[in-house]
């Protein structure tokens, strides 16, 4: 893994770019369109939750932002099922990437919270 993979904010940032990419690839039905909107909504959604992440004014706010991070990756989770299941997009298996990345930030966020939250308590 290289240093960039260490880094949350950038692995956020391609994160972001790889949902955009997605939702650009997403079928133009009425269907494919609501579907590319909210995955684009939430998809990208955790990368400036995360700036706010930073800028927290307490370890009270910095854990609150954290679970909104987190809540954040749960939807595209969802989202990116469905993408596959109909299918909207011409290699449904192409999404597997992106939920095993999903997956990972949701496994992070959980373990940064917990994190926060003992830290608090010192």
């Amino acid at each position: 893994m290289s240093a960039a993979n260490y880094d949350l904010e950038e692995r956020l940032l391609e994160y972001a770019a790889r949902i955009i990419r997605l939702a650009e690839n997403v079928t133009r039905s009425p269907a494919g369109q609501h579907i590319a909107l909210q995955v684009l909504r939430s998809g990208t959604s955790a990368l400036p939750n995360h700036a706010e992440a930073q800028a927290a004014e307490s370890s009270r706010d910095f854990v609150h932002k954290l679970k909104i991070c987190l809540k954040e990756l749960r939807e595209p989770s969802r989202w990116l099922k469905l993408i596959q299941r109909v299918p909207l997009v011409k290699k449904p298996a192409l999404v597997d990437a992106l939920l095993a990345e999903t997956d990972e930030l949701i496994r992070i966020f959980v373990t940064s919270i917990k994190t926060a939250q003992k830290n608090a308590l010192k």
